[in-house]
């Protein structure tokens, strides 16, 4: 890769705006789906080898360019939603459910207000509640832990791998005897595919029956992944997913969404969701929430979902671009042949990350960490028990993670910035 000595700049006036960035025509493939074309019809991934010159300063994740690409098309989504006015449950959702379902092949989708919500439905579902443990990676976000103690259960912490960030299976089995020593009786196992890339979920399931454990995968950051050619949305009993926007497929505010094959559980979840409905939604069978996707951000989805197969495409060269770039001086993040990540993060690890990342920072290069603390080490979650053994592992990718801007429409000169200048923060004294 070349290496950028200047930070990348941004057309003059006089100069031709590259096509990528250009208002780009609507058309129809003709099976209904828009799709977003330059002036020439050269399409996405050659308007991509153009690359785009993007100016400073440099956007940690460019949900505007995805905008750019998209054209009016979530405009027009939206504008139908106002003009038939079904704000709640409306035509949309359904056709995004549906399409979901199309997308991944989980034989049911259930859509939700948020990824919080969907981890709490999906532990009702399962009947998760008091005196119940569910055993959580420490090496996560919050939400996975709090939807644990919100539906009254236990959170119990385990382990990570240190070579994907995800959950140790080995640490699974003393999770549950910690679990069991506390006065809990373990329910479940919350895997979480952190970083785009799903868990070992043939070890973990096989982990979790010895233990008589349900498992219930958190793929609010893989969406889109998959292991051993299986689509997330199908791994363990119930999935869970954010629509975040800065996830791979984000909304424009919140949502969420479940995937089961469980006939009976979609069908308690479709209740759970709308306050306990029965037959109708004055029919209250049971204790509910309100948890619905917002039809305008259903219409949104639907013109992400439209693209997110090419998006995903360029997720992985542009992950392989830095791998090649900066393999010789950091640790890069590896997938296995029988894995595909959709990296919703591209994250190093590094001895001297708090250095770099203010050096980068002074260069007008983004960075974030996740996470700076273990769940284990939070404040709110100290009272819950861990795997015998601890947590070192989780512990110590806290201190060393650093993750990178990264997004489908980063060009290849900006990313040569990123990474002439991480090199150089790296070697500075």
């Amino acid at each position: 890769m070349a290496r950028a000595a200047d930070p990348p700049r941004a057309p003059v006036r006089g100069e031709i705006m590259p096509a990528f960035l250009r208002k780009p025509v609507l058309s129809d493939r003709g099976d209904g789906q828009t799709l977003a074309e330059s002036g020439r019809g050269t399409g996405f991934m050659n308007d991509m080898a153009k690359a785009p010159v993007i100016a400073r300063p440099i956007p940690f994740i460019d949900l505007q360019a995805q905008r750019r690409r998209l054209g009016r098309a979530i405009e027009e989504g939206m504008e139908r939603v106002l003009a038939h006015g079904q704000f709640i449950m409306g035509p949309e959702v359904a056709e995004f459910e549906a399409k979901m379902a199309a997308f991944c092949g989980a034989p049911h989708v259930i859509s939700c207000a948020n990824g919080t919500d969907a981890l709490k439905l999906a532990l009702r579902a399962h009947g998760i509640g008091a005196g119940d443990a569910v055993i959580v990676p420490g090496f996560s976000f919050s939400a996975s832990a709090e939807a644990v103690v919100i539906v009254g259960a236990a959170p119990v912490f385990c382990d990570v791998l240190e070579d994907s960030f995800n959950i140790d299976p080995a640490s699974i089995a003393k999770a549950a005897a910690a679990a069991r020593r506390a006065g809990f009786h373990p329910k479940a196992v919350m895997t979480v595919d952190l970083f785009g890339l799903p868990a070992d979920y043939p070890a973990i399931e096989a982990v979790a029956a010895s233990e008589g454990l349900i498992v219930v995968s958190d793929a609010a950051q893989s969406f889109g992944a998959s292991l051993n050619g299986i689509d997330v949305g199908n791994f363990g009993a119930i999935t869970a997913t954010s629509f975040f926007p800065s996830k791979p497929l984000g909304a424009y505010g919140d949502g969420g969404c479940l995937f089961t094959a469980d006939t009976e559980a979609a069908s308690l979840l479709r209740s759970l969701r709308q306050h306990g409905e029965g037959k109708d939604r004055y029919d209250n069978v049971r204790i509910g929430v309100n948890s619905r996707l917002d039809s305008l951000q259903a219409a949104v989805l639907l013109a992400k979902l439209s693209i997110f197969a090419e998006e995903i495409e360029q997720r992985q060269l542009i992950a392989a671009r830095y791998n090649e770039a900066l393999a010789d001086v950091v640790e890069v993040p590896r997938v296995t042949n029988s894995a595909r990540s959709v990296w919703a993060q591209y994250t190093i690890k590094l001895v001297n990350r708090d250095k770099v990342q203010a050096n980068l920072k002074a260069e007008g290069v983004p960075t974030a960490v996740y996470y700076p603390r273990s769940l284990h080490q939070q404040p709110a979650y100290l009272d819950f028990p861990e795997a015998d053994g601890g947590l070192p592992v989780a512990e110590s990718l806290s201190r060393r993670v650093l993750s990178l801007p990264f997004h489908p429409y980063l060009d290849a000169a900006t990313q040569d910035y990123i990474v002439n200048k991480l090199r150089a923060a790296i070697a500075a004294p």
